[in-house]
């Protein structure tokens, strides 16, 4: 796709956009050329990748000890989810210097500077008695999950041994404390260590906090751990009609046991039958999944209903009761994002391009400082938008066995 053909995506069809809006927005656009697909064949260097929107994002957002401004609800906030995003972008860029600094910066405040003690807390910033440290000491299980990803992948890549530890030490936190063998499903990962589990054998899932290429890289890493088992009690999750009777993911599930093995997924209690803001990654993880891994297709299979609201409407929908397939609202541009490598796993190609010319409109808008939109708190559809973009420009993909496939790393294997 050209600049040109995305400026045109971008035109009312009264075309009354003055030639001055016009021309900020095509100076925004123009570095955004750099982020075509064919960008990654033409990568060879095995310095730090240029990436304009991750640079843009860390040279506003990322303090230099690094710790990434904005969470999902403050921009004054951090969380361990953006630590761990970050951690993973700055892999693909081969930027090293601010991968350390994220993770430095995330063990020594977020888990008091104890890895081998303490999974992260998931939310820091000014507490209620005005200081400055972790507001909510419960660990989010996704984002225990992408720190150890991206530490296990940074050791593979950069060699450093150390990274691997930190991410052996997570892992063997969150398998003691996080995972629980459900009567009549198999073995789960717990969204944190306090709230998720009842006393009426009820349990709370979230499909988001669980990628499958996440999960296939820590059975590589030790193959006797759970996480091969973990992946197939997420496959059913997806696959189960009483809660899917549609192909929509609700953004959370429970699940109550009936016997002593056996059990049954339930509507939760807490936000009923919704999906919006968490489930929007399902789609986003399912379709960028390696084809050949064994439950991606089953996987997208169990997800078309959010192809067939986009064919008909144009726009994926803020919220799905997913019981019922109604919808509300009309997604941002993160879930725009989200759905890009969905629908192209899903052979949708033409959808896809659709759903990706809005996000680079939002984003051409967001880089400009000239746009006011330069100066709205938007964390979260960025992270969203740079998995999807940088997915689809090439810049990483996931293997079968959950390594990740980044465009230097070719480079960086032939150096001495």
């Amino acid at each position: 796709m050209t600049v040109n053909a995305t400026i045109k995506g971008l035109q009312t069809p009264s075309s009354r956009r003055s030639t001055r809006k016009a021309g900020r927005l095509l100076a925004a656009l123009l570095p955004l050329a750099a982020l075509m697909p064919t960008f990654a064949s033409a990568q060879s260097s095995c310095a730090t990748q240029t990436w304009p929107l991750w640079k843009d994002y860390t040279e506003r957002f990322v303090q230099k000890d690094g710790r990434m401004l904005g969470s999902s609800m403050d921009p004054d906030q951090s969380s361990s989810e953006g630590q761990s995003y970050g951690m993973f972008f700055a892999l693909v860029a081969n930027d090293q210097a601010t991968f350390d600094q994220l993770w430095r910066w995330t063990k020594d405040n977020m888990a008091g500077a104890d890895i081998a003690q303490n999974l992260p807390g998931w939310l820091w910033g000014k507490t209620p008695d005005g200081k400055w440290g972790v507001i909510d000491k419960n660990s989010a299980s996704d984002a225990d999950l992408w720190f150890a990803y991206a530490l296990l992948e940074a050791d593979r890549l950069w060699h450093k041994p150390a990274y691997r530890t930190d991410a052996q030490l997570i892992l063997d936190n969150v398998e003691k404390t996080l995972i629980r063998n459900i009567p009549g499903l198999g073995k789960m990962v717990l969204p944190g260590p306090v709230g998720y589990e009842h006393p009426d054998q009820l349990w709370r899932f979230n499909a988001s906090y669980m990628p499958l290429p996440l999960m296939r890289r820590f059975t590589r890493e030790t193959p006797s751990s759970p996480w091969k088992e973990v992946a197939e009690s997420t496959a059913k999750m997806f696959a189960d009609r009483k809660m899917n009777p549609l192909g929509f993911v609700p953004d959370w599930i429970g699940y109550r046991a009936t016997d002593v093995n056996k059990g049954m997924f339930v509507v939760d209690k807490f936000t009923n039958a919704l999906g919006s803001y968490d489930a929007i990654r399902t789609y986003l993880w399912a379709g960028m999944a390696s084809p050949q891994d064994p439950l991606a297709k089953p996987m997208l299979d169990n997800l078309d209903g959010m192809a067939q609201s986009v064919a008909s409407t144009g726009v994926p929908p803020e919220k799905v009761q997913v019981l019922t397939g109604t919808t509300e609202g009309q997604g941002p541009y993160g879930f725009s994002a989200s759905l890009v490598p969905y629908l192209r796993a899903k052979g949708l190609p033409l959808l896809a391009d659709q759903q990706q010319r809005v996000v680079d409109q939002a984003i051409a808008h967001f880089t400009d400082p000239a746009d006011p939109a330069y100066q709205q708190h938007q964390y979260y559809h960025v992270m969203l938008s740079l998995f999807s973009l940088g997915w689809s420009e090439k810049r990483y993909q996931f293997n079968t066995d959950g390594t990740v496939k980044v465009s230097w790393e070719a480079a960086c294997a032939s150096k001495p």
